[in-house]
């Protein structure tokens, strides 16, 4: 057997099987490129699912973990941790927020947003108001919560009884939200884009009309940024792209530009709901993780990755709308910044496959979708090599 197939067999008896995973063993990358264990090169359009926002092994953030790492790993909460509180600062500074709780990732993140808008809302408003309204197609995370939350029956199969207290409506339909709105609700929790629900932008004034039902009836405005955020739209946050500010935050995946780590942002008002004793995290926060968030947040501020991010996002759609002209099973192209999805008509499962043969990690999400998520530092070079790959691809289809 070769290598690959020696480590997918060691995998296949111990590893559990919660994935569908590609005959592909990672391990070496750098920037938008990643070799496997035979010494094949691809051209990552994934990203890690957008963790990898500054491409694979960034030297930034590699020489920060380094020189945390020599020093410093971990660090109980119970003490106060300066590369914490940096990253806290940093993240307030560029953001309509106040206060910054950490975690490890985003659907932990999600779980503290869902806890500070019920616990925040009970002892303000009523014991009874505790429901919050979520969109069809969304996605939350995994746990009990987070996929009660989620707006995609696939991901609850087999889990009842879920976390009651959640209501779904169509995302971009501010009739069916404002319908949806009863004297329980606590909270709005939304995707400004959503991205496994197949990169779905809102309707233009949604995302505002949103905000104002939310002070109509003083409700949390909870925004999920965990895939969107740190960049990916083209600004820091997703929210900034239309100007309308969130009382709660979530982030992760890219956060710290690699490794681990999760956040949830939240204006004062509502943080101080969260006292001492009513949430936590073992690792949150924790030096070693704070030390590549802030290396991560600070090189995607200061070295131009988000007009890199609005050039060769807006390059990256114009190239595949032209792909539209020529292959009559391109639905859409749609997208912000660097997160764009392609809509066919048929199938793109197998389309994902005979990229990975021909050196090309992309995914399709929701059965007809083909998600692009390449590091935000990508180059034209980098686009045009992947586009060359997508269309012999699609030629090969249309034939």
């Amino acid at each position: 057997m070769s290598t690959t197939e020696t480590w997918i067999a060691r995998g296949l008896t111990h590893v559990a099987a919660t994935y569908g995973r590609y005959p592909l063993v990672a391990v070496r990358g750098q920037g938008s490129w990643l070799w496997d264990v035979d010494g094949k090169k691809y051209l990552d359009f994934l990203s890690g699912v957008a963790v990898n926002n500054l491409g694979h092994c960034h030297p930034k953030v590699v020489a920060a973990l380094r020189e945390q790492a020599e020093k410093l790993l971990h660090c109980s909460n119970f003490y106060h941790i300066p590369q914490q509180i940096e990253l806290a600062e940093l993240l307030c500074e560029h953001s309509f927020g106040d206060r910054v709780f950490f975690c490890n990732s985003g659907v932990e993140a999600n779980e503290a947003a869902i806890k500070l808008a019920r616990k925040y809302s009970v002892e303000t408003h009523a014991p009874e108001r505790s429901e919050i309204v979520t969109a069809l197609a969304s996605f939350h995370g995994r746990t009990l919560a987070g996929i009660s939350a989620t707006g995609q029956e696939k991901v609850k199969a087999g889990f009842s009884p879920l976390l009651p207290g959640f209501k779904h409506v169509p995302f971009g339909d501010i009739t069916a939200l404002r319908a949806a709105i009863t004297p329980q609700c606590c909270a709005i929790m939304l995707e400004p884009v959503q991205g496994e629900g197949g990169v779905n932008l809102p309707p233009a004034g949604y995302l505002q009309a949103v905000r104002e039902l939310c002070d109509e009836h003083q409700l949390l405005l909870i925004f999920d940024e965990v895939q969107v955020g740190c960049g990916r739209t083209g600004s820091l946050f997703a929210y900034q792209q239309e100007e309308v500010e969130p009382d709660v935050m979530t982030l992760a995946k890219a956060l710290a530009g690699g490794p681990p780590i999760g956040a949830m942002v939240a204006k004062e008002k509502y943080a101080a709901a969260l006292g001492p004793g009513s949430h936590g995290s073992t690792f949150g926060g924790n030096p070693l993780m704070a030390a590549a968030g802030l290396a991560a947040l600070k090189t995607i501020l200061e070295d131009g990755v988000l007009k890199n991010c609005v050039a060769m996002g807006s390059y990256l759609r114009e190239r595949l709308e032209t792909l539209q002209e020529k292959f009559p099973f391109i639905v859409e192209v749609r997208g912000r910044g660097l997160i764009i999805g392609l809509e066919l008509s048929i199938a793109g499962g197998e389309m994902v496959k005979t990229a990975l043969e021909r050196g090309l990690l992309i995914n399709c999400t929701v059965d007809r979708v083909l998600r692009f998520l390449p590091p935000l530092t990508v180059s034209q070079d980098e686009i045009d090599q992947m586009l060359e790959i997508l269309s012999g691809i699609f030629t090969d289809y249309q034939e």
